[in-house]
């Protein structure tokens, strides 16, 4: 769908990888904390910026503990969503 690897919790993606940038799900209600942040921008590869979602430049993760605390906050925010509805089989 965007061209990189994704990771999900649950069905849905918490963080992909695109080129060497990081696709951060952060959530409706961080999305401008996060915009905040030094080296984090407006996540749009569709032309429309994803409210909700963060591009993370390689200067943002330059330590483990960065890429890590990114992926700690994305996993739990989506941990925390309600389940996907189940498809109804035809």
């Amino acid at each position: 769908m965007f061209g990189g690897l994704a990771f999900l919790v649950d069905g849905k993606m918490f963080v992909g990888i695109r080129d060497s940038t990081l696709m951060a799900r952060v959530g409706v209600e961080r999305h401008d904390d996060a915009l905040a942040l030094p080296g984090v921008r407006v996540m749009d590869f569709t032309g429309r910026p994803m409210k909700g979602y963060v591009y993370v430049d390689p200067p943002a993760m330059a330590s483990e503990q960065d890429l890590k605390s990114w992926v700690v906050w994305c996993y739990e925010h989506v941990a925390r969503l309600p389940a996907k509805k189940a498809k109804k089989a035809n």
